[in-house]
């Protein structure tokens, strides 16, 4: 049973054949598909991103390890966090045109599903998984490589990598007041297609607030507008 709509071409933009198509078909499966194809055999890609996700993080911090010799950990930690964050593994996504090949339910789809950042971002990762399953180690490093060379090679000012949180947490730390907290404000939304709103707080004042489809987006969007509060954006 082959679900994929042209599974060659969407090999063809992988630069993988796949040995087990059942593994790239899963990849591209969003949860939200299950409850309209009603076949206990057909998965969702969720363990495949899971997967996924843990083998990027270790390859990313391998390569910026031997990249760059000389930066400390923290530095190496903003690198590897500008690399893997949703925003980025997004722009990856579409550019190998993940999203017409994601199997999504109807209203998934009608509410705009295949540009989703984070279904996009998600399916990357159990591309990913899918890869190293199929074929191992090294032609999942080769995938890796081919998708963020280019990206690596661009790094060249470190701080200027650094996301809002982290921006805001030096910011406020630097005078004097304890770590930004994040708290949730809201939600709405079924489970496929929920929509959070996230606070920053400092010393328990709410300073601003975020909306998106994933908490860490909803954060990363509230500490941005603290920040233009706050008056600290160049």
């Amino acid at each position: 049973m082959n679900l994929l709509n042209n599974t060659n071409r969407l090999e063809e933009s992988l630069g993988v054949t796949f040995e087990n198509k059942e593994l790239l078909e899963r990849a591209m499966t969003h949860r939200s598909f299950l409850n309209e194809a009603k076949n206990p055999e057909i998965k969702s890609n969720e363990r495949l991103e899971f997967l996924g996700d843990s083998i990027l993080s270790f390859w990313v911090s391998e390569q910026i390890f031997k990249e760059f010799p000389d930066l400390p950990e923290g530095k190496l930690t903003h690198i590897r966090t500008h690399l893997v964050r949703t925003e980025t593994l997004t722009k990856l996504a579409r550019k190998l045109n993940l999203g017409e090949f994601l199997l999504m339910s109807k209203g998934e789809e009608l509410g705009g599903g295949r540009e989703n950042p984070l279904l996009l971002a998600n399916c990357f990762e159990a591309v990913i998984g899918a890869v190293y399953l199929d074929q191992g180690i090294e032609k999942v490093s080769l995938f890796l490589k081919n998708n963020f060379e280019d990206l690596l090679s661009q790094i060249d000012d470190v701080e200027a990598l650094k996301d809002s949180k982290s921006l805001l947490q030096e910011l406020v730390q630097a005078e004097g007041h304890l770590s930004p907290v994040y708290k949730l404000i809201s939600s709405s939304g079924p489970d496929h297609q929920k929509v959070f709103t996230m606070g920053v707080f400092i010393d328990e004042r709410l300073i601003a607030q975020g909306t998106s489809r994933s908490k860490q987006e909803a954060e990363e969007e509230s500490a941005k507008k603290a920040l233009e509060i706050l008056g600290k954006i160049k």
